[in-house]
C-alpha cells in the first residue's frame, strides 16, 4: 500500500466546485490537516479524494477498460483508406511502439 503524501505549503491548481456534505468529524480532521501543512482545505480534500481513487483498484480496472474503449474507435481505418495502406499504418505503429524509448 502506498502512503499518502501532503507537501507544506503546495501551489494552488485548477478546481471545479462540487458541492457536496461531509461529516463534521471529517471536516475539523481536514481543518487540522490544512493548518498543520499549511495548504487550504480544497489542496487537502483534493489529495485525499485522489489518494483513495488511485488506492482503489477495481475502479482504476473500470476506468481503464472505460479509456480502453473510448480509444478504440480512433485505431478503426476509415472507409476512405484503402485495406494496404491500412495494413502498412498499423504495421509501422506496432514497430514504433515496440522500439524502446530513452
Amino acid at each position: 500500500m502506498s502512503k499518502l503524501k501532503i507537501e507544506h505549503g503546495a501551489s494552488k491548481v485548477n478546481l471545479v466546485l462540487l458541492k457536496t456534505n461531509i461529516e463534521d468529524s471529517i471536516s475539523q480532521d481536514i481543518e487540522q490537516m490544512a493548518t498543520w501543512s499549511g495548504n487550504e482545505r480544497k489542496y487537502i480534500i483534493n489529495e485525499l479524494l485522489r489518494f483513495a481513487l488511485t488506492q482503489e483498484e477495481d475502479f482504476q480496472k473500470y476506468k481503464a477498460s472505460v479509456a480502453a474503449k473510448t480509444s478504440r474507435p480512433a485505431s478503426v481505418p476509415s472507409p476512405a483508406q484503402s485495406p494496404d495502406k491500412s495494413v502498412s499504418v498499423a504495421a509501422s505503429k506496432s514497430a514504433a511502439s515496440s522500439t524502446p524509448h530513452a
